[in-house]
């Protein structure tokens, strides 16, 4: 089997293109044909199977800055796909790149699936507060995916609001959920290092680490990460207990976030990368993930992987991955109160280094069983069932 994977994000850093990215080199690993194409002005991996096409044409994304919006070379890009003659089309991206492999798709008559990675409805929402721009974006990702042959969601907390948008419930199947966990260990550790990165003394007040992974942008939910932040540390500070948070990521938001969080103990760290990102979450001491819009949160995986304790919210996917009350607790975050609570739970987090532990060694077990390479496992046997390869393939595919 041939599968050809369309992506309009892959040099960026966010979730998808770690997913496709890790795709890819499993897929190498596996000697399986499968070819990445994509067109970003942004460097790519160099892997065998990644084609990236310059664009004809490219500009930042309207609101998102740190998101470019390409549009493909269509006829160079057309031509390629057709010389691979895929069996199967895989899009992971409704962008212009995705566009075009969904017209290619249906042109060659070979199934299409794909992946529904973002809630772009809601992220417009929390972006533009615009309900017109929120509703149009709402119907072109319902008939984006309508043709699709299957739709896989990212946990199973997507599934209402996929069939919210008209897609048939018997297309839609869970992807499972995966992670390179051995690139993201508590043996990682180097809290020497994290004080130096955040600008802190080795040698005095070493303090407790609430760490933060992801775009710093409004549809992460970062006002309110800012306003629990503030109560949090005004009780930490009343406890006597020194404590900072840490901000490892980028985006929009970032100033504002800057501004409301001055007069805390607070750092921003930028993008960090491979084993400095994975020093950076086994090197602190709790992670907080308070956006209600992701369709998983990979970085909620990481984090556990690293033995870190999570606090996140009851809506969206990253409660899924998530043992409440073993390796992490999910709250609600609608309201004032809840805010508090979350301010509280930080608190007694800090406060209670047995519980931490506990969770920590709880949440580095439970990750151990959520390995990329059964994620992908079952990503490429659907693909085999989508081409007509059926169980006998399948088997061989294991093998």
């Amino acid at each position: 089997m041939r599968v050809l994977l369309f992506t309009d994000t892959l040099g960026d850093i966010n979730g998808v293109a770690r997913f496709v990215r890790n795709v890819a080199r499993e897929a190498t690993a596996q000697h399986h044909d499968l070819t990445v194409f994509t067109s970003t002005r942004f460097d790519v991996p160099a892997e065998v199977n990644i084609r990236n096409f310059a664009p004809s044409m490219a500009m930042r994304m309207p609101g998102y800055a740190v998101l470019d919006l390409a549009v493909p070379p269509a006829r160079a890009m057309l031509a390629a796909a057709r010389e691979l003659t895929p069996d199967v089309v895989h899009i992971s991206t409704p962008g212009p790149v995705g566009l075009l492999g969904r017209w290619f798709a249906r042109s060659v008559k070979r199934p299409t699936l794909g992946v529904y990675h973002t809630d772009f409805p809601a992220y417009v929402q929390r972006i533009f507060g615009d309900e017109v721009f929120t509703a149009a974006t709402a119907w072109y990702m319902g008939w984006f995916y309508k043709d699709f042959h299957k739709i896989f969601l990212r946990s199973g907390g997507s599934a209402a609001l996929l069939a919210s948008l008209g897609l048939t419930p018997r297309k839609l199947a869970v992807l499972r959920a995966g992670i390179r966990v051995s690139e993201f260990q508590p043996s990682f550790a180097d809290r020497a290092a994290m004080d130096r990165l955040c600008g802190g003394d080795i040698h005095y007040d070493r303090p407790l680490r609430v760490v933060y992974t992801g775009r710093i942008s409004v549809e992460k939910n970062m006002a309110a990460l800012a306003r629990i932040w503030r109560r949090a540390y005004e009780l930490l500070c009343a406890s006597g207990i020194a404590a900072e948070l840490v901000m490892v990521g980028d985006g929009p938001y970032r100033h504002a976030m800057e501004q409301a969080l001055a007069g805390t103990r607070a750092v921003f760290l930028g993008f960090r990368h491979e084993q400095e990102l994975a020093m950076c979450y086994a090197s602190c001491d709790l992670f907080v993930f308070p956006s209600l819009t992701d369709t998983l949160g990979q970085v909620v995986m990481e984090a556990q992987s690293s033995g870190l304790p999570v606090l996140v919210s009851d809506s969206g996917g990253p409660r899924d991955v998530v043992r409440d009350g073993e390796t992490g607790s999910v709250l609600a975050l609608d309201t004032q109160a809840d805010e508090q609570r979350w301010a509280e739970h930080i608190v007694e987090m800090l406060a209670d280094p047995i519980t931490r532990q506990r969770r920590s060694k709880a949440a580095h077990a439970w990750m151990s069983g959520w390995s990329f390479a059964a994620s992908y496992e079952s990503f490429w046997r659907e693909h085999l069932l989508a081409a007509g390869g059926g169980s006998n393939h399948v088997r061989a595919a294991r093998s």
